[in-house]
């Protein structure tokens, strides 16, 4: 597991770094915002997709050998755009198209990677290997994002991206080495009954098995609901906060830096805590969404950047102990079998509310201004999700108590059976 982490603190950092170069390289290319956009959302979209029969293939191929594979294949096309970029040759067709090809290859390396991790505990800490790796992940996004600038500017853009492929070698010549828990190993080999005994059927692994239990589930449909409701209307920091300090807090670009900072170093307090839930559930990534839409209300009518600051730190602490919860029931609910095929729907769902969110938040900021954007989101995530839970409070039936009297029984006679 330390091994796995290290491998994943380099590959999200030289992912991160890639990122952050491609955007720059993108307007080098074009001198165009929306060209930028467009490059993000061609990566993203492949999931909408893809992710289902990515998830297929985790559940039916060997997931060592599976995220391996695919850890050489991100590496494969990261190596060549490097190659492009040093030869001139990439233009914006082809970044596209090598976008889309890396979107299509994570939508198999995503649930392959995060369910190896998994399986190297025991099943009792696997949230805490959960919350390790939410550590990792935003580790790695601060020093991708800080090595980035350094790289591009001592060594080039094709040193980035030659730099994020070796990160993915790296991780595809550790994974041979690590060693499963035998429970994981127990529990992979369980598959549920073939049908019938003698007719030969084998067990449904279809994509469609998977899409069936998701949507009847009712703690998983509740989950994507809660989730989605906070990452359209909230959470998008990076853009209302951005907006609302250069704005109405007449701060500057120094400003939107510390206030970044803030929130990374919330996200990875967050992620160190979220790492010691045992049994996180639906109700408590409900309960910290709600306390996050409050807190976004209170940042939303902040008077000062130095109000914001307080505000900022509580609001990402909460959002990254929401996002471990989450995942840890996501990956954990599921049967062994049915993991990666649930993570490809998530995968899809997300994707939605990744294309969806930012569009549909710029025009509430253009209707309502930065300040009304995050006082009306946070208003409705907490006001959706309590309305919610008083729903479900209602439909559940109240059991009935009947009490026994022995003293108001005594002396009367047994009763009889009928004939």
């Amino acid at each position: 597991m330390r091994w796995w982490s290290v491998a994943n603190f380099v590959s999200n950092a030289g992912t991160w770094m890639q990122l952050t170069v491609q955007n720059l390289l993108v307007l080098q290319i074009t001198g165009s915002a929306a060209a930028t956009g467009l490059s993000m959302s061609v990566q993203a979209a492949p999931g909408l997709l893809t992710s289902l029969a990515g998830g297929a293939a985790v559940d039916r191929w060997p997931r060592k050998l599976t995220a391996a594979v695919s850890q050489a294949l991100l590496g494969a096309v990261a190596f060549l755009t490097a190659f492009l970029v040093a030869v001139d040759q990439l233009n914006l067709g082809v970044l596209m198209a090598l976008a889309a090809v890396t979107g299509v290859v994570a939508t198999v390396d995503g649930p392959a990677c995060a369910l190896l991790g998994n399986d190297l505990v025991r099943t009792e800490d696997v949230p805490s290997a959960i919350g390790v790796g939410s550590l990792v992940h935003n580790a790695g996004r601060l020093a991708g994002a800080g090595l980035a600038g350094v790289t591009v500017a001592f060594l080039g853009t094709a040193a980035a991206y030659a730099a994020n492929g070796v990160s993915f070698l790296f991780v595809a010549a550790v994974i041979p080495f690590l060693r499963p828990v035998a429970q994981a190993v127990r529990a992979r080999s369980e598959r549920p009954a073939a049908k019938p005994a003698g007719t030969g059927a084998e067990p449904d692994m279809s994509m469609r098995e998977g899409l069936t239990f998701f949507m009847r589930r009712p703690r998983l449909v509740a989950l994507a609901g809660i989730t989605g409701l906070s990452s359209v209307l909230g959470r998008n920091y990076q853009l209302t906060l951005a907006v609302l300090v250069v704005g109405p807090l007449a701060g500057g670009a120094g400003a939107f830096g510390t206030v970044s900072t803030v929130l990374a170093v919330g996200g990875i307090l967050g992620a160190v805590l979220g790492a010691r839930l045992h049994r996180p559930s639906v109700r408590l990534v409900g309960v910290l969404a709600a306390a996050g839409g409050v807190l976004q209300i209170v940042a939303g009518l902040s008077p000062s950047l130095a109000v914001l600051l307080v505000v900022v730190l509580p609001m990402a602490l909460v959002e990254s102990v929401s996002d471990t919860a989450g995942t840890t029931v996501l990956q954990t609910d599921p049967p062994e079998y049915l993991r990666g095929r649930v993570l490809g729907v998530w995968g899809s769902v997300k994707t939605v509310w990744g294309l969806a969110g930012p569009p549909a938040l710029g025009l509430l900021m253009e209707l309502a201004g930065a300040r009304g954007a995050l006082v009306t989101g946070g208003l409705l995530i907490a006001g959706a999700i309590g309305a919610g839970y008083v729903l479900r409070e209602r439909r559940v039936a109240k059991p009935v108590v009947v009490r026994t009297e022995e003293s108001a029984l005594a002396g009367q006679p047994a009763l009889g059976t009928a004939a």
